[in-house]
């Protein structure tokens, strides 16, 4: 793109306020960020398994009706009888679901996967769409996570000195738990805030020639070329849809080989 269509669309990248060494410092700052926000929600994320195990074995408990209860008092004998409570395993799937959600907070803002409505921003200059996240994650998403953070410290530190467990007798301890976990998750989130924040200033003030991997932006030359954090695939209207799938599995397969090599 010729400097005068850059300057003119507002497509310009970059400044001249940080130097390139500097600037390249602040990439691999940013970049660790996200790399240990990924690193929380990919672990966390294998959560979804026991909760899908354990919602699914709740729900069949609870349809099979007098043979539960008969169950369970055959249990108790041999110290299993909690896991025929369907109550106990209600609270241990909001325990998991709070857990993965919490965790993966963060994940879906590094990697552009978050719900976004998009009505004004996405037809805006690459310039404008770096002020908007400079500014939405200093003025709204560090100190929203910052505020609730404390808050929720508090909640989880005031479970742990009173030891809060379940309002029901047959519930989950240890309530301080799920609530330390939520803290963590919005730490993370707030980590990712920083990441991003870090992407947007770079955007505006690293050397013009600077690239960098970005997380919630694109750079003028490859905008339109993702969706929602994901390569858009080129579709050939010209073949049959079977013709252009294949093409397509074979584009990807030929890229992950290369990535391995």
């Amino acid at each position: 793109m010729a400097a005068e269509d850059s300057v003119n669309s507002g497509d310009i990248t970059g400044g001249r306020l940080l130097s390139p060494g500097a600037a390249r410092g602040l990439v691999i700052a940013s970049l660790k960020l996200r790399d240990f926000v990924d690193f929380c929600g990919r672990w966390a994320s294998l959560l979804f398994i026991p909760m899908i195990v354990v919602t699914v074995y709740d729900v069949c408990l609870r349809k099979t009706g007098k043979f539960q209860i008969d169950l369970k008092f055959a249990a108790e004998n041999i110290g299993l009888g909690p896991l025929f409570e369907s109550t106990l395993l209600q609270e241990t799937e909001w325990h998991l679901h709070t857990a993965l959600f919490a965790m993966v907070l963060g994940f879906g803002c590094v990697w552009n996967t978050q719900v976004r409505v998009d009505l004004v921003r996405e037809h805006l200059a690459f310039r404008r769409k770096a002020w908007l996240e400079l500014l939405g994650a200093t003025f709204f998403m560090i100190p929203y996570t910052a505020v609730v953070i404390y808050f929720a410290a508090s909640f989880a530190y005031d479970s742990w000195a009173i030891s809060e467990i379940s309002a029901s007798q047959v519930g989950l301890p240890h309530r301080w738990i799920i609530k330390t976990i939520l803290t963590m998750g919005l730490i993370v989130a707030m980590i990712a805030g920083f990441a991003v924040w870090l992407q947007a200033f770079l955007a505006l003030t690293a050397p013009r020639e600077l690239r960098y991997e970005l997380m919630t932006l694109e750079w003028p030359e490859h905008e339109g070329g993702s969706i929602e954090g994901k390569e858009r695939m080129a579709v050939d209207l010209g073949v049959s849809v079977e013709e252009d799938l294949a093409r397509q599995t074979q584009q990807i397969l030929g890229e992950d080989a290369l990535k391995k090599d």
